[in-house]
């Protein structure tokens, strides 16, 4: 059985642990902090949408409300904080926000000076032009 070489090279710790972080830091920002080229939407924003879609709060349908979409989606594809996952779902109905919304929302989303209200008093379906992006 031949003898395999190993080699361990010693390194600074600053320096490896420099370089790693902002490797990580550029793979962060390039997934998933920076829009994509093709749709403009971040991840959470797809998830989102797609979770609308899937559960069949699309549009034409009744309102529903956003703590469901946003348990939807913390459920089952986005396990981080509620909070931030609302914030982007009333981001996606603001018309001040985008100039074409992809929600369609229904009580407080907020305005330019004031915050949303609570996602257990607001509601939401998907805008047709969301319907449009998840069909093609």
């Amino acid at each position: 059985m031949p003898e395999e070489s190993t080699s361990i090279r010693p390194i600074e710790i600053e320096r490896e642990m420099a370089d790693s972080f902002l490797e990580y830091a550029m793979s962060v920002i390039v997934s998933r902090a920076l829009p994509d080229v093709r749709d403009g939407l971040k991840p959470v924003h797809r998830r989102i949408l797609y979770s609308m879609y899937d559960a069949g709060i699309r549009a034409g349908t009744p309102y529903r409300k956003c703590s469901r979409v946003v348990g939807e989606v913390v459920g089952w594809f986005h396990p981080h904080a509620p909070e931030a996952v609302y914030d982007s779902l009333v981001r996606l109905g603001q018309d001040f926000a985008l100039r074409y919304p992809l929600v369609d929302p229904q009580g407080n989303f907020g305005t330019v000076d004031d915050d949303a209200g609570a996602m257990r008093y607001t509601e939401a379906r998907m805008a047709s032009l969301g319907m449009y992006l998840l069909e093609g």
